[in-house]
């Protein structure tokens, strides 16, 4: 019997980093042979085309783009032929990385793994949950009544964190150590029964604290990888495991198999239409910083939580990134070469106005964006 390909799933909420964190363990993968797939919730795959810039160089690298909706949710028809192609080629494939939406829990997929069709071909190896470190510490995920945007967001983050075996805490470079021990207090409070917090700073993750963790693994194998966590292990009222000593060292080792509680998913869009995104385009030139500034006043005027795309201008000969969370906004180069192709902007948010969002953006702009 040939043995099961890992799966790692990694969650996190919208602008939590995912994608650069990605990034980052592609670079450093060692010779690993990866399989990748990435879900955007709009019709446009922004990330995967970063992810396709940042490994141009890097060999064994399959990339498969998930866009339009929710990766392995009920009218998802692509997510197990994919799979099933990549178990095909088995022999090129040390492992699975998914990257879910910002919109996404992971029990769908971890559901679809344990179907028929998947569950002799691979194993979920771990899910880890990225957390925009800054925005947990200013509130922005708690349950806030006065604002409906707020407890949706609130109730998606929660749910990502309990489901999570490993969260990441990310975009920590500027935060002390009092902060981030809030951080993780606060992360505990929430998830009692996540099993590691690790730090990312600069948005990098060593690969030994993502891949090959064998959380899931149904018997003991003697797997001794090392890591230094932020915290302590969860304690043992936390109910995770039967066996403490199984982790004395912080090995990940023969870790019983737990369950998550997995149900069936009703399609997102079934639990809360609010949650909207759509595509904006612009024919004309744009100025980078003009349009940084106008898209940080479109999302104090709108309820935008994520802003990505790439912008065209007469000052590069390659495509701008433009990348918004919140009202924070971040131009930079890409190495996609200029086209023919128009500016376009991916705008999410809970209860969006696509015209009132277009017009703004026209008027602050002094372009055309429909």
């Amino acid at each position: 019997m040939n043995a099961l390909i890992p799966v790692t799933i990694v969650t996190g909420f919208l602008g939590s980093g995912k994608t650069t964190l990605l990034s980052s363990l592609i670079k450093h993968k060692q010779d690993r042979r990866l399989a990748l797939l990435i879900n955007e919730f709009g019709e446009v795959a922004i990330d995967g085309a970063l992810i396709r810039d940042e490994s141009t160089h890097s060999q064994h690298i399959q990339i498969h783009d998930f866009p339009h909706g929710l990766i392995a949710y009920g009218d998802d028809e692509q997510f197990i032929p994919t799979l099933q192609a990549i178990a095909e080629r088995c022999a090129q494939v040390d492992h699975v990385l998914i990257e879910t939406s910002g919109l996404a829990l992971p029990t769908a997929i971890m559901e679809l793994l344990q179907a028929p069709e998947l569950a002799e071909k691979f194993i979920l190896d771990a899910t880890l949950a990225v957390v925009d470190t800054p925005l947990l510490l200013a509130d922005e995920f708690e349950n806030k009544q006065t604002h409906s945007s707020q407890a949706a967001v609130a109730t998606l983050f929660e749910q990502q964190l309990e489901y999570a075996d490993v969260v990441v805490l990310n975009k920590i470079d500027s935060l002390d150590e009092d902060a981030l021990l809030h951080a993780e207090t606060r992360i505990r409070a929430r998830a009692p029964n996540v099993r590691f917090l690790e730090l990312a700073y600069q948005a990098k993750l060593d690969i030994r604290l993502a891949l090959g963790l064998h959380l899931h693994q149904p018997t003991l194998s003697a797997h001794n990888h090392r890591f230094m966590p932020l915290a302590s292990m969860p304690n043992a009222n936390t109910g995770l495991l039967d066996n403490q000593r199984l982790v004395d060292g912080h090995a990940h080792s023969g870790l019983a198999s737990h369950s998550h509680g997995l149900a069936t998913h009703k399609h997102f869009h079934e639990q809360d239409p609010g949650w909207l995104s759509f595509v904006l385009r612009s024919q004309d030139l744009q100025q980078p910083e003009a349009l940084k500034t106008a898209l940080t006043e479109v999302a104090k005027a709108e309820p935008v939580l994520r802003i990505k795309g790439f912008i065209q201008t007469d000052h590069s000969e390659n495509a701008i990134l433009v990348q918004g969370v919140r009202t924070r906004m971040v131009i930079s180069h890409t190495a996609a070469k200029k086209s023919a192709q128009n500016s376009v902007c991916v705008f999410i948010g809970y209860h969006l106005n696509r015209h009132k969002v277009a017009a703004h953006l026209s008027r602050l702009t002094e372009t055309q964006w429909q």
